[in-house]
């Protein structure tokens, strides 16, 4: 097999048609995450016919699905649809803010489909991961692209890597602390250990100071200077007065 190639897939879902994105290749056991399914088959000129009947029947069953919640007037918003390869199941996924007692809509979708019908309530993340998007770095959003799943952010890390806290600036599409905000976190981290606390008295070539602020890629800080104000400087001509380093 080789990359590009579809294929069909045992999933806990059931049936699958997929495509290979990694050949096959030789990896450590402690690499490899259980439960391994199975690779039941190339796919046939049936099975990609198949597939795309599938992914027209998506878009049919999420026109469906939209006017039956209207129908029910649910606080809910309709987000994807999917249809496992043997159509043994249909997913919907969908946010909403809170719980949602969608039990006379699945009654409603079952009577239409004549399959096994889940509905699957998602967060915001998950919604920018299926919807995809472009960041404000003008690439692909990673959720979408990379990343298998979601750590936690905190505004912490925006604070460590002195980034501007307006919630437009460090926010993604999902609304929430961009995922690469951790990316670094533990670069900048481990660099700050180095660099004399803001507060802390230091010795300048210009004279004793406060250090104000840091900058951590040029590796300078910068220090206020009684009567000569705020200067910047490397971070190797600084001393606390202390003498720690």
């Amino acid at each position: 097999m080789n990359r590009g190639d579809h294929v069909i897939v045992e999933t806990a879902r059931g049936l699958e048609y997929g495509e290979v994105v990694i050949p096959p290749r030789q990896v450590d056991e402690g690499q490899v995450v259980q439960p391994l399914r199975p690779v039941i088959r190339r796919a046939t000129a049936a099975d990609t016919e198949q597939a795309n009947i599938n992914r027209q029947k998506e878009k049919e069953a999420f026109t469906i699905c939209q006017q039956k919640i209207a129908e029910h007037s649910l606080p809910m918003k309709l987000i994807d649809v999917e249809f496992t390869f043997d159509v043994s199941k249909i997913i919907f996924y969908f946010t909403a803010e809170g719980r949602v007692d969608f039990r006379e809509l699945v009654k409603d979708l079952a009577a239409v489909f004549r399959t096994r019908i889940e509905l699957r309530q998602i967060g915001v993340r998950d919604e920018a991961k299926m919807l995809g998007g472009l960041g404000c770095c003008g690439r692909p959003v990673c959720c979408a692209t990379f990343l298998g799943e979601f750590d936690p952010v905190s505004i912490r890390m925006a604070k460590e890597q002195n980034l501007s806290l307006n919630p437009t600036k460090i926010s993604g599409l999902c609304g929430r602390l961009m995922c690469c905000l951790r990316y670094e976190n533990d670069v900048y981290e481990e660099a700050r250990r180095h660099f004399p606390p803001c507060g802390a008295m230091v010795q300048t070539p210009a004279g004793p100071g406060r250090v104000t602020g840091h900058n951590i890629l040029k590796e300078t800080v910068m220090v206020e200077i009684p009567e000569d104000g705020t200067m910047e400087f490397p971070l190797k001509n600084i001393r606390r007065e202390d003498h720690e380093q």
